[in-house]
C-alpha cells in the first residue's frame, strides 16, 4: 500500500496523485506541486489515504506546499493574464487569415509557458503565429489542437437534457461510446436525439450500458424458440427494463399473444421434425 493524496487542476480535470509527504492537506486546499509541465496549483480532492501500488505510476512526486496567499494570487493574476492573451491571440488569427477556432487560454503556474487551445478542420501551419506570440509575451508558447468533445468540455454548456454537460461538470475522462450502445439500449439512431452539443454521440449512453448487456443475456431475443407455463411458442417482442416477454404459441398461432416475465420462460433449441424440441444448452 501507497499513500496518496489526490489534486486537480481544473474544475472538471483528471485527478492526479501526489506524495503528500510531511503536508497535513484536506480537502478543498489549494497544493503547490511539480509536475511535467513544472510548478502547478491545484485544489486537494482526496485527503491522503492508502491504495494498492497497482493503482498508481510510480515515483510519486511530492506535495510541495499548501499554497499561501502569494500563490493564491499568482494564479488570480494569471486568470486575468489569461483573459487578455485570448483577445491578443485572437487578433493575431485574424492578422495571420488561420482557419482556427481558438478555444481557450491556460498560463502555467509559475508562468513558463502559455498555451493555446484551439480547434480546426485539418492541419494548421501555425509557425508564424507562434513567433508572433512569443514576440508579444516573451515566454513558452505552445498551440494545441483539440477535437469537439474537449471544446465542449472547456466552454460548458446544456445539453438536450436540460442539464450542464457532463463532461464540463464532473466526467474526468472521456469514455469511448458507440451506435451499438444506442442500439441495444433501444434508443432512436436518429443523430440529432443521441448526439450531444459537440456534435459526437452524447456520453450517457455509457452509462447503463453495463446493466444493459447484463439484462440482453438474460432475456430471450425476438425470434427466440422458448417454452412458458402455457406452451412453446416464439418471441416476438420483449423489454429490457420490466423484463416482459410477449410470446406467439405454436398451440394458437392465429391468437393473441401472450405475456410471461422472463424468469418464467426457457430457452428451446427448434424441434427435429417430428420430435419434440429439445432443450438448449
Amino acid at each position: 500500500m501507497v499513500e496518496i493524496i489526490g489534486i486537480r487542476f481544473k474544475n472538471n480535470g483528471k485527478t492526479y496523485y501526489f506524495s503528500p509527504g510531511d503536508t497535513q492537506a484536506q480537502k478543498g486546499d489549494m497544493a503547490v506541486v511539480e509536475t511535467a509541465r513544472g510548478l502547478e496549483c491545484g485544489e486537494v480532492v482526496i485527503e491522503p489515504r492508502q491504495v494498492p501500488e497497482s493503482q498508481i505510476v510510480a515515483p510519486l512526486k511530492p506535495v510541495l506546499r499548501i499554497a499561501d496567499e502569494e500563490d493564491l494570487k499568482k494564479i488570480e493574476d494569471n486568470r486575468k493574464k489569461e483573459k487578455e492573451a485570448l483577445v491578443i491571440c485572437q487578433q493575431k488569427i485574424e492578422k495571420h487569415k488561420l482557419d482556427m477556432n481558438l478555444v481557450d487560454v491556460e498560463y502555467t503556474f509559475d508562468g513558463s509557458k502559455i498555451l493555446f487551445y484551439f480547434t480546426a478542420d485539418g492541419r494548421v501551419d501555425f509557425r508564424e503565429l507562434v513567433k508572433d506570440l512569443a514576440g508579444v509575451f516573451r515566454t513558452r508558447i505552445e498551440l494545441r489542437q483539440i477535437g469537439v468533445r474537449d471544446e465542449a468540455k472547456m466552454l460548458g454548456g446544456l445539453g438536450i437534457c436540460g442539464r450542464p454537460f457532463c463532461c464540463s461538470s464532473f466526467l474526468g475522462d472521456f469514455q469511448p461510446v458507440s451506435i451499438k450502445m444506442a442500439k441495444e439500449q433501444g434508443l432512436s439512431l436518429n443523430p440529432t436525439k443521441i448526439s450531444g452539443t459537440c456534435g459526437r454521440l452524447m456520453c450517457c449512453l455509457k452509462y447503463e450500458q453495463e446493466s444493459y448487456e447484463e439484462l440482453l443475456s438474460i432475456t430471450p431475443k425476438y425470434g427466440a424458440y422458448v417454452k412458458t407455463p402455457s406452451g412453446v411458442g416464439t418471441v416476438i417482442e420483449s423489454n429490457l427494463l420490466s423484463g416482459m416477454v410477449k410470446v406467439s404459441l405454436e398451440s394458437n398461432p392465429d391468437g393473441a399473444p401472450i405475456l410471461v416475465h422472463r424468469d418464467d420462460v426457457r430457452f428451446l433449441k427448434k424441434p427435429k421434425r417430428g420430435g419434440e424440441p429439445e432443450k438448449s444448452n
